[in-house]
């Protein structure tokens, strides 16, 4: 039981880095990175302090889970606390794997 648990954490975590570099990558140079949307760390952030509250069964353990990919993905944005600020990428200077 608790290696299913260790992989559906794994899998969840991979899911929401998968998200939010495809997020950070497409969907925000897709609208043209405005300065208004909040950095994708915030959602992540928020995914994790949830899944902590609830924090009871699996639901709870892939919403944290989820919500620490989304965060990692976005982690250097964290570091230096930009929350409202364009990344000014382009679709020539964007790199998929990698924490950005």
């Amino acid at each position: 039981m608790l290696f299913f648990n260790i992989l559906n954490f794994l899998i969840a975590g991979f899911l929401g880095y998968l998200v939010g570099r495809f997020s950070d990558n497409y969907i925000n140079v897709w609208i043209g990175d405005p300065p208004w949307i909040p950095h994708h760390w915030i959602p992540g952030l928020l995914l994790m302090v949830i899944g902590i509250i609830f924090f009871q069964n699996n639901l709870e353990l892939w919403i944290f889970s989820f919500g620490l990919g989304v965060f990692v993905s976005d982690l250097k944005d964290f570091l230096e606390f930009k929350i409202f600020s364009p990344d000014g990428k382009t679709k020539e200077n964007r790199r998929f794997w990698h924490i950005d």
